[in-house]
């Protein structure tokens, strides 16, 4: 962060893009593998409309009921609670549903009438519309079949949205960004992300995530405090990447010999 404002480079025309989606009240989809910097780009483009940010990581257990609001017993009574997906239509929020395809279907379904013309939630449970106010968004993101194991998302749940792509970024781009977040000499940012293209690009691993720019901040910031630089890689890149001894040995060889 840099002077409250989350660092954010771009890598395309995402900003531009985001932004007339936002003017037209269309709903927003980024697509991408993990830690290439989709939830960074939300933060950043709520920052810069001055809208609050409301972000629900999605799991398996997410139903359309942890968005909407329930009941609870408060004293002798019972009351309504809203949650973070009704707030955020009434009071003209972002909302950002990160992985959204690992929500349950009733999610899907509770979103479908804020994402056309309608732009209104049912409540269900209370027997009532809300109309969105003016400023409300929805975003999404999904890793789209990027690795294994991944569950996808319906054709006609796609169509609602304006989408767009974020991959990792190219190599100078990547390295100022490890600069930026962490401090680290530009040199050795460039040792990092040279690791992460090099192993990104090593396909018959069968590795099931690769490096993320995640990954390679991570690794800058320990080698930034002092960690030695073949241990924070070891550690903050090639431990989380696989539990398979013979992969992690032969990926913790390939780093030794380029750091």
């Amino acid at each position: 962060m840099n002077n409250g404002a989350p660092y954010y480079k771009a890598s395309g025309k995402e900003i531009d893009v985001f932004n007339h989606s936002y003017k037209n009240k269309l709903p927003f989809l980024l697509k991408g593998p993990t830690g290439t910097g989709k939830s960074r780009f939300i933060e950043f483009m709520s920052y810069k409309l001055d809208k609050k940010l409301i972000t629900i990581s999605c799991h398996e257990e997410t139903s359309s009921t942890d968005l909407i609001g329930r009941f609870i017993i408060k004293g002798a009574e019972t009351v309504w609670v809203d949650g973070p997906l009704t707030t955020a239509v009434k009071e003209g929020a972002i909302i950002y549903l990160d992985e959204i395809a690992e929500a349950r279907p009733d999610v899907i379904v509770a979103i479908h009438s804020l994402t056309d013309h309608r732009r209104e939630l049912f409540i269900d449970k209370l027997g009532i519309t809300i109309k969105a106010h003016e400023d409300f968004t929805l975003v999404a993101s999904f890793n789209p079949g990027y690795q294994r194991g991944f569950k996808e998302l319906k054709p006609s749940t796609r169509q609602r949205f304006v989408a767009t792509t974020f991959d990792y970024p190219e190599e100078k781009i990547e390295a100022e960004i490890l600069v930026n977040e962490t401090e680290i000499e530009m040199g050795i940012a460039k040792k990092l992300v040279n690791i992460a293209t090099k192993i990104r690009n090593l396909t018959e691993l069968g590795l099931t995530e690769t490096v993320s720019t995640r990954l390679l901040v991570d690794a800058s910031k320990l080698i930034h405090s002092g960690l030695p630089k073949r241990l924070s890689v070891q550690v903050a890149i090639v431990e989380p990447l696989s539990d398979d001894k013979e992969i992690t040995d032969a990926l913790k060889d390939l780093c030794d010999l380029m750091i």
